[in-house]
């Protein structure tokens, strides 16, 4: 594990979609900024393809993919293993059970002791629904980054409400905030609508915003309506989109006005031309804020805990796409911006450069540096153990390999390791085709047989 003698800080990123290798990528990078960054990509549904790890534009020094098991065995290596194994730090930028499996996994696989990386892990945006189960399926990491003082607050809340240890939560914010404060409107003005995978969940919602944000562009012929796309067809995302944007626009009436068009790419490279976002709760919203961008979080259907926009009470950014149309644009409160850490309240240092948002990951920088200069660690602990959760816990490590005790189970499948890293995978035709059988299957077959079920 980590060498006392070794110079360069390294720092493994265990990632299962593209939002979440973002995520934790760029806070990698926020923490040890010297540090090099191995980058490993978790097998299952949502792998990032090649397109999407270019999209996001997060880089590392190296890249592969790899299941679970394979991953912990990498990580249980002593310092007799070769250097490239021994990290400093290591980033769970995963879904809250992969998260937990790991920490057990981790658990069982330094359960002699010794010098150990640093774990870290959090949530990749806006934190608007399973508060507490996110929550305690992260607890066991040595530090879990809250975004803002907002979500500070409230997961010390959570772990104190079970009676657990709370002093791994730290404040810091979203690692991918940043580029070029918005000054003056663009010719063509331009309005952004940034769509979500899985919000709203219906046809009948996504149909019915589709609509709006074309009748807006006939509205305004002046401006440039853009619907900004997270994935292609067949690419997956942190969420499931059982019914994509782009098969919807194909069958809009008339189809897409000439200043209405469909658009992907880095968000960060979108908004350097957007003068109005809007969205129903996307994290691109707080970004949008960060810039300083007139930014709409509609109403139309509903301010709603399922939808996410509930989390923008207070903002004085809700709104709909009949007050858009009429020419309504958002006034954000400073108060709850500098709450959810897009203004984050940490006084800027004018002597050392950069204003509150470069200071936003000292105390995260800090402690991190401590624990890696500590000269032992405690063992990993999470919440949930066989005794806290014997009917929730064992069914979640088996979905990784694990039995209740984090140890790979006995017979687990051993798939063929990668020996080309993600570069060989890509090429990998066959392996490719089964993907796209199995997300035709988890997109199309299933849910038209959960409709007949319901017939």
């Amino acid at each position: 594990m980590p060498s006392p003698t070794h110079s360069a800080p390294r720092v493994a990123v265990l990632a299962d979609s593209d939002t979440r290798w973002k995520w934790g990528a760029l806070t990698a990078r926020r923490l040890q900024p010297d540090a090099r960054l191995d980058g490993y990509l978790l097998r299952g549904r949502a792998t990032p393809t090649v397109r999407q790890l270019g999209e996001v534009g997060a880089r590392a020094d190296s890249l592969r993919e790899i299941r679970g098991v394979d991953f912990l065995e990498l990580m249980e290596r002593g310092p007799e293993a070769a250097d490239r194994t021994r990290h400093d730090v290591l980033v769970l930028a995963c879904v809250g059970g992969a998260v937990q499996a790991m920490l057990h996994g981790l658990g069982h696989a330094w359960r002699a002791g010794g010098r150990r990386p640093v774990v870290v892990t959090g949530y990749v945006g806006v934190v608007y629904e399973k508060l507490a189960d996110g929550l305690l399926l992260r607890h066991g990491a040595d530090v879990v980054l809250a975004n803002s003082r907002h979500d500070a607050d409230r997961f010390r809340a959570v772990y104190r409400g079970v009676g657990a240890p709370d002093d791994s939560v730290v404040e810091c914010a979203l690692p991918f905030l940043g580029g070029a404060p918005y000054e003056a409107p663009h010719t063509p003005y331009t309005v952004v609508f940034a769509a979500q995978p899985s919000v709203p969940e219906h046809r009948e919602g996504r149909t019915y915003l589709l609509r709006r944000a074309v009748e807006h562009a006939r509205r305004h012929p002046d401006r440039e309506v853009l619907i900004k796309l997270r994935s292609r067809p067949g690419e997956h995302t942190t969420h499931i989109e059982e019914l994509p944007y782009q098969k919807l626009a194909a069958k809009v009436p008339g189809g897409l006005p000439a200043n209405c068009r469909l658009v992907y790419g880095n968000m960060g490279e979108v908004l350097d031309r957007t003068d109005l976002m809007v969205t129903v709760s996307s994290t691109a919203a707080l970004e949008s804020l960060h810039r300083g961008i007139p930014t709409a979080v509609l109403t139309d259907l509903g301010i709603r805990e399922a939808l996410g926009n509930h989390h923008f009470l207070g903002s004085g950014c809700l709104a709909s796409w009949d007050e858009l149309d009429a020419g309504h644009r958002p006034e954000p409160d400073p108060d709850w911006l500098a709450r959810q850490g897009v203004a984050p309240a940490v006084p800027p240092a004018p002597e050392t450069g950069g204003g509150a948002y470069e200071h936003a990951f000292d105390a995260a920088r800090d402690r991190v540096a401590e624990l890696v200069a500590a000269d032992h660690l405690p063992p990993l602990t999470p919440y949930y153990t066989p005794r806290t959760a014997p009917g929730y816990l064992p069914g979640i490590l088996a979905r990784y390999g694990l039995d209740a005790q984090g140890a790979p189970l006995a017979g687990y499948p051993d798939a063929p390791q990668e020996t080309g890293g993600l570069r060989q995978f890509a090429r990998d035709t066959v392996r490719e085709a089964a993907r796209g059988a199995y997300r035709h299957g988890v997109q199309r077959i299933a849910p038209a047989i959960r409709r007949w079920g319901q017939l």
